[in-house]
């Protein structure tokens, strides 16, 4: 007879729940700042500063410390190891600063590891349990976990399917048993010249395995986040898809595999521009089909760019800065609700492609 096992006490299932609803709030999403440190030396590089811990912890601490309005648009924030023990300019734990704005801290608990074959089978169960436990001492209430799969001949095989769902399965019980809510990050990734429906049919296949490797693992799903791609084509597709096509295209696929019972889906952004990404974001929740979740945003690159732009590494540049993310956010809390009128006024930082090749952060 099967049974629940590592099983959940009703308190803790709905601890869960709690704090998966409040990410996921009506108009609030998520800002990944779960950049490593070689990431973000890439992203300090473009603007010409230095990839120093001081630099790092500043940029963090531009959004941090934002006005406390910025808890309307964002409800959790995705931390790096480096980045949830330092501190504000005025001597505050980062994760201190986002909680008495009333946002949930998470944390990355897994970097991206890869095979000589071309597909990326997971690694860094070993220890999670002891990760997760000391994370959430340290005041993080969820995790996320990315695993990465790519569109090509013969590629995701059902091999790298299997694995990657069966992984990403463990950790989402690792976590929930040490009072974690799992982020569960299946990214397809943009690279390659395959069209909207390649990727929509990828897109189901791995959504699909996952939801039963969740299941096969007794994950509560109330107490879950699911983080995608959107469905979209390859970065070099020669075909243009519409916003209005990528909804409909990324609402049927969910439809298909995910169950009503998981809260919220907090899309990535896959290396689209941040108006791209909004934009997006806003015809996803206005089609026409039933969509039983809150479909939201887990942006890094797509709230980070106009801010980066705008701080140029530069003191006298913070309010700007600040500025720039709080008015992205606020334009990604439009579009979760669908109601992002877009005035064709972004600036050419809100345009430009964020997209990387084989991205790893």
């Amino acid at each position: 007879m099967t049974h629940q096992y590592p099983c959940l006490t009703p308190e803790q299932k709905k601890e869960l729940a709690t704090i998966a609803q409040r990410i996921v709030a009506s108009g609030k999403g998520i800002l990944a700042a779960d950049e490593s440190v070689g990431t973000m030396g890439k992203r300090l590089q473009k603007i010409n500063v230095e990839n120093t811990e001081e630099n790092r912890r500043c940029f963090r601490d531009i959004l941090f410390s934002a006005d406390a309005s910025i808890a309307d648009s964002i409800g959790g924030v995705i931390f790096f190891h480096e980045t949830l023990y330092q501190k504000s300019d005025k001597g505050v734990l980062f994760p201190q600063v986002i909680k008495q704005k009333g946002i949930v801290v998470g944390i990355k608990v897994r970097c991206l590891s890869g095979s000589d074959c071309h597909e990326h089978f997971p690694l860094g169960l070993d220890g999670l349990s002891e990760r997760c436990a000391q994370y959430k001492k340290d005041g993080c209430d969820f995790a996320k976990w990315r695993c990465v799969l790519k569109i090509s001949d013969g590629c995701p095989s059902a091999l790298a399917i299997a694995e990657n769902a069966n992984v990403l399965a463990r950790y989402a019980s690792i976590c929930q048993q040490n009072g974690l809510v799992p982020i569960v990050e299946p990214e397809i990734l943009p690279d390659g010249d395959h069209d909207l429906q390649r990727c929509q049919y990828v897109t189901e296949k791995v959504l699909a395995a996952v939801y039963k490797a969740l299941s096969d693992h007794h994950v509560y799903l109330e107490g879950t986040l699911l983080k995608p791609n959107m469905v979209t084509a390859g970065h070099s597709c020669p075909k243009k898809f519409t916003p209005e096509q990528v909804g409909m295209a990324t609402v049927t696929a969910l439809s298909r595999t995910v169950p009503a019972a998981v809260p919220g889906i907090c899309f990535l952004s896959g290396g689209q521009s941040e108006e791209e990404a909004s934009l997006n974001l806003n015809a996803i929740n206005q089609t026409p089909l039933n969509r039983p979740w809150k479909l939201t945003f887990s942006y890094g690159r797509a709230l980070q760019a106009s801010a980066l732009a705008a701080w140029q590494g530069k003191a006298g540049n913070k309010q700007a800065a600040q500025e720039a993310f709080c008015t992205r956010a606020k334009i990604n809390s439009l579009a979760s609700k669908g109601e992002y009128k877009p005035t064709g006024l972004a600036d050419k930082s809100a345009t430009q492609s964020l997209y990387t090749a084989s991205y790893v952060y």
